[in-house]
């Protein structure tokens, strides 16, 4: 019985909070003019419950990891990120915060997975609003089927397979952190 509430109270808080969100934009590229374009009267985030960007990390909980990523920006991401509330979402706005995009080289991290856990991926150079909107509606899906990393790793599922905060790391001669060179 005591379960059967348990499920019905979460419901009834994924169902919150996917229409609560309070997002905190990453820009480091030219992704930034189609983040702004979404935000603008014309596509209207806010429609879909992600209106004011916040620019303190402690007052948001969805990062849009927007633009390119470098080795030197990195730390500050996996600090921004460690900052932010609970529950908290990634999504990686743009081919260069997912993959690295056309910079192939020894300053880029190749994608933003490679510093901290993402939700979800929104291809393109630079991805349409219409996309950016629909990545933001597959967010909120996730977040009311409770799949999302932040309620996966909250459950228990990810400490099982070993899951260092979602981020493929290794430790250096220095004993510090490393991100994985791509030649």
């Amino acid at each position: 019985m005591a379960e059967n509430y348990t499920t019905v109270l979460d419901d009834a808080l994924n169902w919150a909070r996917k229409y609560s969100l309070f997002s905190y934009p990453f820009v480091t590229a030219c992704c930034g003019m189609e983040y702004m374009a979404t935000a603008a009267s014309k596509y209207d985030i806010a429609r879909f419950g992600a209106e004011f960007p916040r620019f303190s990390p402690r007052q948001a909980d969805l990062l849009f990891v927007v633009g390119t990523i470098t080795e030197r920006q990195a730390p500050v991401l996996h600090r921004i990120w460690t900052q932010m509330a609970e529950p908290k979402y990634v999504i990686a706005f743009g081919v260069c915060a997912s993959t690295g995009g056309f910079y192939q080289n020894y300053g880029t991290v190749p994608g933003a997975d490679q510093v901290i856990p993402v939700d979800v991926y929104i291809p393109g150079c630079p991805p349409r609003p219409e996309q950016v909107l629909d990545g933001l509606i597959l967010l909120q899906k996730k977040i009311q089927e409770g799949t999302t990393y932040v309620q996966r790793r909250d459950r228990g599922e990810l400490a099982q397979k070993g899951h260092d905060q979602g981020a493929a790391r290794e430790l250096g001669p220095d004993g510090k952190k490393r991100l994985p060179v791509v030649a």
